[in-house]
């Protein structure tokens, strides 16, 4: 059956967010205008006249629209009417002046008409602040010059009204010929609706697209849309990127729309609730789909108020902006940004369920083409007795039998990854609906335990049960604790996931190096995994680990008390339990050691290795570590960390097994003196002397052996007041290694920072060594902008730019006036700035570390700020969290004391906020 065009009229008044007169006032803009042109007689002054009355017209109608859309933030639906009534008016306004004032035609011949339709989300009625307004002119034959003069001079007039006018004019003849052609001039088609001029034309056009062009081709359009939605969906993003797109994403409104053109496609429908009638959908899921198009819509329309243009993408300072518009509020240590996201993210995932289900019903009724697996492969996976097989799909023989069993609702995911295939949308729509069933008794139920483990550690893909269990709600209805993180929004740049979906990367990732896929890029996970640990503990820890998020106390600690009820409940023994609760309450300790402190220094891996007491603990802890960074995001892994992570582990393996006695800076100092030897083995022995005895303990313990040949060429060549820098790509760390040899003065660390930081250099650690003789030997790791190593071609600039700041030529603070700012959408981030002292860390340092707002000019502000208060500065290592950054120092006094005094302490902290807040400050400028 074709679908029925209509001609839809204007949206109704009474459906409209404020009064029709307060948006346009046909009447006394009609009289205005004749009042007005009484006098005038070029086409200029008319065309000037039109447009000042309309123009304030638009203002007023756009006010009161906007306004009454603030008291009432969520009534989508009569903004986007209000909106599309206010651009009829300005429309059908601006085709009287051009067709009855500036080019009349008191008796047009056969040739001479024209009809004004409204196409697109236009025709459709829905209209955001900003939205396209997209026009059809309909002439019966050729145009003609008065159709030409006419629609012309109704373009400019909307084009001085700033309006975004898609348009095209044509014939039937070339509208049917275009859509024959073109999806989206036939979609756009499929919407038309009549704003003036001649209805009979209209009219004619309505009936030829419903015989001539939509008629039979149904299969087709469906192919084609859903062909568009796939390539959309890899363009704009999955349904839980962070800064999602309202129309384009995944789950977003063009996905709803998709569904409504393929509705009215195929079944003729012109309003969505004619689904319900057709059995596609039940009442519950047409509310949601209801409540879904009105949530995004009212989303869209604040983003384009806020912006004052049209933008679809929900970057972080708009979600900040259009969560207050929209009246949300901090609750329990969530901020409002947060629970708003989470909103949006349970609405786009409904918008996913509907979609399968409409899909699916397509196929049921042979207007989709059946999948090309299927076509391709014809032999049938044979499937438990209960299930059967429909398009490819597991399916459910017996409702009624099938809900007899309440353990049924896990069985049906093991079938399902047993024999490899999805699950059918009716199988689901059962579950969703009967979800009650899983109750208290399914919880603790032997049997369901199992199904329920056998998910995660049997068929090899846990990732993919977990995610439509997820998207069930079956996996919250199991696990009662996890459903308040799901769809939940980490406010940070950091993540690029809601929680309970960073939760499923996670155990993807586990999955992965369990298969052997990653045994390359993590040689250490995968050996651990090959030798065999706890896998059931490991990923009952690895589904609980973030579990506490969301509420204000430390996520760690209180995940750890829930962990201590839901691992019993899950069937874990005690010891298992006492595990699983050590590794989530400690989830993040190996990353913090490895990535906020020196893990050259022995006291750092004694620590750790004294926390995780056994080798098993390392073991499992290691592993988990390593899925939750990987977990994060996409590019959130990297060499830099892998190299941390791989050191902290092995060290401390060989601490727990051999003993933490040798762990020990002497120890250290005789291997990499050896080592060094043996690398300049050509050198004289007297020269080999110097520089083995040169150096104090620390510089021995804290380099590779590469990093000490480069210093002991550099020293051996260098001269009075020369700078020596070698740059060097460090492929195994994903970073560049600076090394700098100068003679001793105060501050030099900072201005080396200063230098890096104004050639737009990261450093993600530092080192700085004074020899026994009075020269400097500094190294930095340093990564560009996008986290990577310089390459060969940038070095020379890099050189450069450095020497000039190091000779006093650049001065870092002039320079960084204008460099040194925070990004726009970074500055809806709230990042309180936490100083800690530490003396326990290290046996010869106060370490302190800084916990604030990164900013291309934070390191050189801190380190400025320390070497003008006399603080020595060893080392710095850089710890980056998105808009987060932890920098760690290593200190001594210059008496070469630690910082044991409270009030030295107190004394530092007051100097190095002022810094960061004078910083902050400048930034914003």
């Amino acid at each position: 059956m074709a679908p029925s065009v209509q001609q839809v009229d204007a949206p109704p008044a009474g459906g409209l967010i404020c009064a029709p007169e307060q948006i346009f006032d046909t009447g006394a803009f009609d009289q205005g205008l004749k009042d007005a042109l009484k006098g005038t007689s070029t086409s200029a002054e008319i065309r000037s006249i039109a447009v000042t009355l309309l123009k304030a017209r638009q203002k007023h109608g756009r006010e009161n629209i906007a306004k009454a859309f603030a008291e009432r933030p969520f009534d989508a639906r009569p903004m986007t009417r209000a909106y599309t009534f206010l651009t009829d008016n300005l429309v059908k306004s601006a085709l009287h002046v051009a067709k009855a004032v500036l080019h009349p035609k008191p008796n047009p011949t056969a040739s001479e008409h024209l009809a004004v339709i409204a196409v697109g989300g236009y025709g459709r009625g829905e209209m955001a602040p900003f939205s396209d307004v997209d026009l059809l002119f309909l002439t019966p034959y050729k145009i003609t010059a008065w159709a030409e003069s006419v629609i012309e001079s109704m373009l400019y007039i909307l084009w001085d009204l700033k309006l975004k006018v898609g348009h095209a004019s044509r014939t039937i003849v070339e509208c049917l010929r275009l859509g024959a052609e073109d999806f989206t001039i036939r979609t756009a088609m499929l919407e038309q609706r009549f704003l003036a001029g001649d209805a009979a034309l209209a009219g004619q056009l309505a009936e030829r697209l419903r015989k001539d062009l939509f008629a039979g081709s149904g299969r087709e359009f469906v192919e084609a849309k859903l062909n568009e939605r796939e390539a959309r969906h890899i363009k704009y993003g999955q349904r839980y990127v962070v800064e999602p797109n309202v129309k384009e994403g995944k789950g977003g409104l063009r996905d709803l729309q998709s569904l409504y053109w393929i509705a009215k496609y195929i079944h003729s429908v012109n309003d969505a609730a004619d689904l319900v009638d057709l059995g596609v959908f039940t009442e519950d899921e047409f509310r949601g789909f209801v409540a879904a198009e009105n949530f995004l819509w009212a989303v869209r329309g604040h983003l384009h108020l806020i912006n004052n243009r049209a933008t679809e993408q929900l970057t972080f300072d708009m979600q900040v902006m259009v969560a207050e518009a929209m009246g949300y509020e901090d609750v329990k240590g969530r901020r409002a940004v947060e629970i708003f996201m989470q909103d949006f993210f349970l609405h786009a995932t409904e918008v996913g369920d509907l979609t399968r289900i409409f899909i699916t019903k397509l196929e049921a009724d042979h207007v989709k083409a059946e999948p090309i697996l299927e076509r391709i492969f014809r032999r049938r996976p044979k499937v438990k007795e209960g299930y059967v097989v429909v398009h490819n799909r597991i399916a459910l023989k017996d409702d009624k039998a099938f809900l007899s069993d309440k353990l049924n609702l896990l069985r049906l995911f093991e079938e399902a990854l047993r024999t490899g295939m999805l699950i059918h949308p009716d199988a689901m729509r059962l579950i969703k609906s009967n979800l009650h069933l899983i109750d208290g008794e399914v919880r603790t139920d032997p049997e369901a335990r199992r199904i329920f483990f056998d998910l995660l550690l049997k068929h090899g893909n846990p990732e993919r049960a977990l995610r439509r269990m997820n998207e069930l709600g079956v996996l919250s209805a199991f696990v009662p604790e996890f459903e308040p993180i799901v769809a939940m929004m980490q406010f940070n740049m950091y993540h690029s996931y809601t929680v309970d979906e960073h939760i499923i990367q996670c155990i993807a990732n586990l999955a992965q190096i369990e298969r052997g896929e990653l045994e390359e890029d993590l040689p250490v996970a995968s050996s651990i995994l090959k030798r065999g640990l706890d896998r059931k503990t490991l990923y009952t820890a690895l589904l609980l680990h973030d579990i506490g998020k969301g509420r204000s106390e430390d996520h760690s600690i209180l995940g750890a008390q829930m962990a201590r009820k839901i691992a019993p409940r899950l069937g874990l023994s005690k010891a298992d339990t006492d595990t699983v609760e050590w590794l989530v309450r400690y989830h993040l300790l190996m990353s913090d050691m490895a990535q906020k402190r020196d893990i050259a220094d022995p006291r750092t891996v004694r620590d750790f290795a004294k926390a995780v007491q056994t080798v098993k603990r390392l073991d499992l802890l290691c592993v988990l570590t390593v899925c939750d960074i990987r977990g994060v995001g996409p590019t959130t892994w990297n060499n830099w960390k892998a190299v941390l992570i791989r050191a902290l582990y092995r060290q401390t393996r060989r601490a727990l097994e051999t003993g933490l006695e040798d762990l020990n800076r002497e120890n250290r100092g005789v291997e990499a003196k050896r080592a060094l030897r043996e690398a300049l083995s050509d050198w004289p022995r007297k020269e080999l002397q110097k520089e083995t005895s040169r150096h104090y303990d620390p510089y021995w313990q804290a380099l590779h052996v590469t990093a000490h040949v480069v210093f002991a060429r550099m020293l051996r060549d260098v001269k009075d007041d020369e700078i020596l820098i070698d740059l060097h790509p460090d492929e195994e760390r994903d970073a560049t290694r600076a090394c700098f040899v100068m003679a001793d003065h105060p501050g030099i660390f900072a201005r080396l920072a200063g230098a890096l930081a104004l050639v737009g250099a990261n450093v993600v650690d530092a080192r700085s060594y004074t020899t026994k003789d009075g020269m400097v030997t500094d190294a930095y790791w340093i990564q560009d902008s996008d986290g990577n190593p310089y390459d060969a071609a940038r070095l020379p600039r890099l050189r450069q730019m450095i020497e000039k700041t190091l000779r006093g030529e650049v001065l870092a603070r002039e320079a960084f006036k204008s460099k040194d700012k925070v990004k726009k959408r970074e500055r809806a981030f709230k990042v309180p700035t936490h100083i800690t002292f530490d003396n326990e860390g290290s046996e010869i340092y106060t370490i302190i570390e800084v916990d604030t707002r990164d900013r291309p000019g934070l390191l050189y502000d801190l380190a400025r700020t320390l070497a003008n208060a006399n603080v020595y500065i060893a080392n710095a290592v850089i710890a980056t969290y998105g808009e987060q950054v932890v920098d760690t120092f290593y200190v001594k006094d210059m008496f070469g004391l630690k910082y044991h005094s409270e009030n030295k302490q107190r004394a530092l902290e007051r100097k190095l906020r002022q810094a960061i807040d004078e910083g902050v400050e400048r930034a914003k400028e």
